[in-house]
């Protein structure tokens, strides 16, 4: 199985800040999270665990293997599950971005914002590649939201109206899939 993990909660995500690539630190409520999570996985024994480089999505992962018996060595930061670059529109708040830019529109670059199209090529590389190199054992994924809405899409396909914000997983909620793809 394949399962999925959104990091903890940062002050961005209580800000309505858009984080992108700006390494941001989880808060303490992200912590908890992370820890709340790992009793869910407890039971779970993971061949491999992979993390976005940044420090909320590889923090997550670090407080959850802890928890779990496994070394924080073994974890394999992976720059594909990176979150998606937002260039000059990162850290400023919700109101000051909306309308900028269509983060839907596989065209719109507009202030240095990640090609859609180059950003869900990433992911769909990582996943089947993990898929084809980990069928049928446990892996743990920690990542972003973004990078969560198309994993989504990877396992099960476009949201039928069209809206994926509603793929998004929030802090620290866990996504579960058969590694058979």
């Amino acid at each position: 199985m394949i399962y999925i993990v959104r990091h903890g909660q940062t002050n961005w995500n209580l800000e309505g800040r858009n984080q992108g690539r700006i390494d941001i630190e989880l808060n303490e409520k992200g912590i908890q999270q992370a820890e709340l999570t790992s009793e869910k996985l407890e039971n779970i024994k993971f061949d491999k665990v992979f993390s976005s480089p940044l420090k909320r999505a590889y923090k997550t992962a670090q407080v959850i293997c802890e928890k779990i018996g496994i070394d924080e060595n073994e974890i394999i930061v992976d720059e594909r599950i990176i979150e998606r670059c937002n260039g000059e529109l990162e850290g400023l708040l919700r109101e000051e971005y909306e309308g900028k830019v269509d983060f839907s529109d596989p065209n719109d670059t507009r202030y240095g914002v990640e090609s859609l199209t180059g950003f869900r090529i990433r992911i769909d590389e990582f996943f089947k590649e993990i898929c084809n190199k980990y069928k049928d054992r446990n892996v743990l994924v920690v990542t972003h939201a973004g990078v969560s809405i198309y994993a989504k899409c990877f396992f099960e396909g476009e949201p039928d109206d069209g809206d994926y914000n509603k793929y998004k997983l929030k802090n620290c909620e866990v996504l579960e899939y058969k590694n058979d793809k």
